[in-house]
């Protein structure tokens, strides 16, 4: 939008003064031009005066010195001659057999008014001829021709045209400078708001100035503050909600779980099965307690990051994937499914997330893959690094997910059907995409080849740090 704004307000700059300079380029040629005329048309007319005494006296001396003098100093040529077209004087290198002075001399004898000059520019170099008959009336006794020079009127033309051309980009560059300002002030508040509204988007409060740009932007930012802390206490007072609600209740929970178990020995044989259907919902019920109350830290934890806190230190991504690797082994091999070790490498790979943060998304991620890949899968997981980023990947060969449910796979409660899948609570991978996506990287579930479901977590890398 700047650059739009800049491009309209400095053509419009340059129109005013474009339209300002061309018409006082035409005026100063019009203006040097006339000057030439004047001051030519006075020279003729002395000539005029000489011409008739010494047409009068019958006597040429006086006025072939006088124009002898006069083209000595100014270098312009002057012709006379009688009412016949017998030469009188010649002077500065032109004669009265020039065809331009034969024909000037001919419609002089006629009366004919001679045709002015052309208006001058800096590029005019053929000199101009200014004749005018001896005598009044129809009594014609000679004609003056006089020849000249534009070079010096074409050079002070130039030189009023370059104080033009110099004025008009001072006066241009002003109206830019004015121009780049004035889009920077109407400009920088949209651009704050921009910034606002991605820092809303995230989830953190925002504050714009609301003191700069015109009044409709500043109105505007007074408005977007407002609705900006509308906002994130609303954010705020859902996740106090959440993780209040999943804390206070754990203490209910606890009692009715050692109340229940306190009744085991006591249901008979016709209540067992009513009995056994009760705690497994109310493990369901803590279950789905601790995964809200883990869903509420991740989201503080995002809250604070993006609000630039200092995170927790890295950790070596290889190693934490190992060790979840071998804790999660013996529960693959009680479901009957192959995990994979993955690759060993020499080298640490630092991402920016803490450890306890990401043995939690490993967990999430390999407890899926266990529990729902199937008698006879094989899970592989490994990790590749890049230039910025490292991905850690979670493959198994399993029955996978549709495109619509791994489309829906992270949101909060859902769950994936079908006979003998696990009644989980819907939570984890919302979790995990949660932590991830608070460190600055991405979580993303892809289809596997030839069949099952690969989830790719990309992290970024630790900043080494200076010695």
């Amino acid at each position: 939008m700047r650059t739009r704004l800049l491009v309209v307000l400095v053509a419009l700059a340059l129109t005013v003064v474009a339209a300002f300079a061309i018409p006082l380029f035409g005026s100063t040629a019009a203006q040097r031009t006339q000057q030439l005329v004047i001051a030519r048309n006075a020279d003729v007319d002395r000539f005029v005066v000489l011409a008739q005494q010494a047409v009068d006296a019958a006597d040429p001396t006086a006025l072939a010195v006088d124009a002898a003098r006069y083209s000595s100093l100014y270098g312009e040529a002057v012709v006379v001659v009688d009412a016949r077209g017998v030469p009188l004087v010649e002077t500065g290198g032109m004669t009265a057999a020039e065809p331009v002075v034969r024909s000037l001399v001919e419609a002089a004898l006629r009366n004919q008014p001679a045709k002015g000059p052309e208006q001058l520019s800096p590029w005019s170099a053929d000199p101009v001829h200014f004749a005018r008959p001896v005598g009044t009336g129809t009594r014609v006794a000679g004609v003056v021709v006089l020849r000249a020079s534009v070079t010096t009127a074409a050079a002070d033309v130039a030189a009023r045209w370059a104080a033009i051309v110099a004025g008009a980009v001072l006066v241009a560059a002003v109206f830019v400078l004015l121009a780049v300002l004035l889009a920077r002030w109407m400009v920088r508040p949209l651009h704050e708001l921009e910034t606002g509204v991605q820092a809303v988007t995230e989830g953190h409060r925002a504050q714009v100035p609301d003191r700069a740009g015109p009044r409709e932007l500043r109105s505007l930012a007074t408005s977007f503050n407002r609705m900006s802390d509308a906002v994130v206490e609303a954010s705020e007072q859902q996740r106090r909600l959440v993780a209040d609600a999943s804390h206070q209740l754990r203490n209910p929970m606890a009692a009715l779980r050692l109340r229940v178990d306190s009744l085991a020995a006591q249901v008979d044989g016709d209540g067992q099965r009513a009995y056994r259907a009760t705690v497994a919902e109310v493990e369901r019920l803590e279950s789905l307690l601790d995964g809200l109350l883990a869903l509420a830290l991740a989201e503080s934890a995002a809250t604070r990051l993006a609000a630039g806190e200092s995170g927790d230190e890295p950790c070596d991504l290889p190693a934490v994937l190992a060790e979840r690797v071998d804790a999660w082994r013996p529960a693959a091999e009680d479901a009957g499914v192959g995990l994979a070790a993955s690759e060993g490498h020499d080298e640490p790979v630092p991402v920016r997330c803490e450890e306890s943060e990401l043995a939690q998304v490993l967990d999430v991620l390999l407890d899926n893959a266990v529990h729902y890949a199937g008698r006879g899968a094989t899970i592989t997981t490994g990790y590749e690094t890049g230039a910025t980023t490292a991905t850690l990947f979670v493959s198994d060969n399993g029955p996978g997910l549709s495109k619509e449910d791994r489309e829906r796979a992270t949101e909060r409660f859902w769950r994936a059907g079908g006979d003998g899948a696990p009644r989980g609570t819907g939570l984890g991978l919302a979790i995990a995409s949660q932590h991830v996506l608070a460190r600055g990287g991405k979580l993303e579930l892809r289809e596997a080849e030839p069949h099952g479901l690969e989830v790719r977590v990309e992290l970024p890398l630790a900043a080494e740090e200076k010695p």
